[in-house]
């Protein structure tokens, strides 16, 4: 082979070397502005979807749910009045007892969507630690949506605990939930001072914390819905001339969390019996502390307080 020749295969390897790297360096830009691209196209997506997020929020905390709740002053009701009714309301729902009493109705945009009640026998004729508040929500045609039981074990526990302070405890059981909701009266009270009443949700396993707080000026069993950052979400406003009792109550949209709405349903059917249950739960914690009870616990409480680990 010539010189010539030689210096050709020289310059074509170079060439090819050269235009090897030049296609690499021009592949890794190609590569590396579309890289930028795919980045940016995802960061206006994450910005569009966090905007989205942030005025749908926003929105919502400018709408507000309400409902209304009014309590009855007599059994003359289309759930309860007639013959055979209670036996055909057994046959809707096994959880409406033979001693459950309809109390209240709750209204939404102009149409009854539920019903309170509460058993009557354990509540009127029980006495000592078998008398206990027991509510039950239910929808318009009776279907059950959440229950809430007074926790005896537990209140005198806390009340015993707070020197006489009474302590109410209840739990409070959603249907569409899987936990146990536990409402509590709170025991950092102060006389003249408004009570409080603070319970929490688990929302994808985080617990959200709120509180009732009774209102300084209160003429109708008012409270106001605290979240856990004390901005005021929700408010129960109860009407002042009424024989029975007529509560409207509003939660932000936000908040409007169905589990939040059947708490706050519940709770506000329990400010009609609030007073007869704080003067229950001191009676019981002086008597057992005297000695003048034997405290027990009934089984349908006690199951309650049931290890969910234990062996079956």
């Amino acid at each position: 082979m010539t010189a010539s020749a030689q210096k050709k295969d020289i310059a074509e390897v170079e060439a090819n070397t050269a235009a090897a790297e030049a296609a690499n360096v021009a592949r890794a830009e190609v590569l590396d502005q579309a890289k930028k691209e795919e980045t940016a196209n995802a960061k206006t997506a994450v910005s569009k979807l966090e905007k989205g997020k942030k005025d749908a929020t926003s929105a919502a905390r400018k709408t507000w749910h309400d409902f209304q709740v009014d309590v009855w002053i007599t059994n003359f009701n289309s759930y309860e009045f007639g013959f055979w009714k209670k036996d055909r309301n057994r046959g809707k729902s096994r959880q409406f007892t033979t001693d459950m009493d309809i109390f209240a109705e709750v209204i939404e945009n102009g149409k009854r969507t539920g019903v309170l009640g509460y058993r009557r026998e354990l509540w009127k004729d029980a006495t000592g630690m078998n008398k206990r508040l027991v509510f039950k929500l239910f929808s318009e045609t009776l279907n059950w949506k959440a229950s809430m039981d007074m926790m005896l074990g537990r209140s005198v526990q806390q009340t015993l605990a707070a020197h006489g302070l009474p302590v109410p405890c209840y739990s409070i059981n959603t249907s569409p939930d899987d936990y146990i909701v536990y409402l509590e009266r709170s025991a950092h009270k102060w006389p003249l001072m408004p009570e409080n009443f603070s319970f929490f949700l688990m929302e994808g396993g985080e617990p959200k914390f709120y509180r009732f707080r009774r209102d300084f000026i209160n003429l109708g069993g008012d409270y106001t819905l605290i979240d856990q950052h004390g901005e005021h979400v929700g408010h129960i406003d109860g009407a002042v001339l009424t024989i029975g009792g007529k509560w409207r109550c509003k939660v932000r949209g936000d908040h409007a969390d169905p589990r939040l709405l059947m708490v706050m349903k519940l709770f506000t059917g329990m400010i009609v019996f609030n007073g007869g249950a704080r003067r229950h739960v001191k009676k019981l914690a002086r008597d057992i502390h005297d000695g003048r009870i034997k405290p027990d616990i009934q089984r349908q409480e006690a199951d309650l307080y049931l290890n969910p680990r234990r062996m079956r």
